[in-house]
């Protein structure tokens, strides 16, 4: 697959000393949807930033299909862009908002009338061409907002939180929508978001950033199953958390024992070295309960401390290794229903369902 968009050794700083991006290198395919996640002050919008022209990097190159497009202004850079806040001309109808970047680009009346016609086939909105934005909802102008951006077939569609403002159900639907539009089009997407949840339904890739690095860059499943740093541990779904140190590496295993003397076995992740200070991180739908639990490597006898039903699953806080907020997600069946607040639990892992990192 080629590579549509490199930042090479990019860096970004606002006050000429603290780097809010560091020396980023980063390759995205043509025509694939690529997520930059990660918390606030992470560095993943000010990234999309300079891609989209509304930022200068500080040092490094940033290149669209081979060009370097450091100092060309964003209008000239054939990138469309969505926004949290859609954008869109209240006093233009939605026809009239959409023609308004082909207008700019001096196209024919007959070009601007035929894209804007397959741009709300696109996003299913053509009974709305006559209607002004304040008409609309707020995913409708959503809508719109992302037909405008696909209008002037740019060379890559740059999205920055566009479903925050939406609610849960609204945000869901357009989560699909996006995607159902990326797959038809084949157009290469950046999109932004600190929501791991979106960011796991929709992308292709995702670049996990914190503290201004890339701390990951790998598929949903990859970064879930098997994540690099305990921070990406952390921020991809839900993880029960032990620290301890490194005794032992065998076979890609390693033995940790906790500070009370447990011993845990896992799998060995980036940089593990014997006597060195780890986390061992197992998900909670991973842990199994009850006499099958003895078959694993890593088995313990618990207490509940508390059940919470969620529908399909119960989640289970446990008294495991003298932590008291373990977490165990089971299916919910009519055996689960009968456990107990205060009941005894055996519980266990595998070792190949836990990772020791940094």
């Amino acid at each position: 697959m080629d590579t549509i968009v490199s930042f090479k050794n990019v860096q970004k700083t606002y006050d000429g000393e603290s780097l809010v991006v560091k020396n980023l290198n980063l390759d995205i395919r043509e025509g694939e949807f690529l997520t930059m996640l990660g918390p606030s002050g992470s560095g993943k919008t000010t990234c999309l930033m300079m891609l989209a022209g509304f930022e200068t990097a500080t040092h490094g190159q940033i290149l669209l299909k081979e060009r370097e497009i450091n100092r060309i202004p964003p209008e000239r850079r054939n990138i469309g862009m969505v926004f949290q806040s859609y954008a869109l001309f209240p006093n233009m109808s939605v026809r009239e908002n959409l023609a308004f970047p082909l207008k700019v680009r001096k196209l024919s009346q007959t070009e601007i009338a035929d894209r804007v016609k397959k741009a709300l086939a696109m996003v299913t909105m053509e009974k709305f061409a006559d209607r002004m934005p304040g008409q609309l909802s707020g995913g409708q102008q959503q809508r719109i907002a992302v037909a405008r951006a696909l209008v002037f077939e740019p060379a890559l569609v740059l999205m920055d939180e566009p479903l925050g403002a939406l609610d849960k159900q609204l945000r869901e639907q357009m989560q699909y929508e996006i995607k159902r539009i990326h797959a038809q089009s084949g157009l290469t997407i950046v999109y932004v978001t600190h929501d791991q949840n979106e960011a796991m339904t929709m992308s292709d890739r995702i670049a996990v950033f914190n503290n201004g690095r890339i701390q990951q860059l790998a598929s949903p499943s990859s970064l879930y199953e098997s994540p690099d740093t305990a921070f990406v541990g952390r921020f991809i779904g839900e993880s029960n958390e032990m620290h301890g140190t490194v005794q032992s590496i065998s076979g890609g295993f390693c033995a940790l024992a906790l500070e009370n003397g447990v011993v845990l076995k896992a799998v060995v992740g980036p940089d593990i070295a014997v006597g060195s200070k780890a986390s061992v991180l197992m998900r909670p739908e991973k842990v199994l309960v009850g006499a099958v639990a003895a078959s694993c490597e890593n088995n313990f006898e618990s207490r509940v401390t508390d059940v919470i039903y969620y529908g399909d699953h119960l989640r289970l806080l446990c008294s495991v290794c003298g932590h008291q907020d373990f977490i165990v997600k089971i299916p919910n069946d009519g055996e689960a229903q009968r456990i107990q607040v205060g009941d005894a639990l055996s519980v266990g892992w595998r070792a190949e369902a836990s990772r020791a990192l940094h």
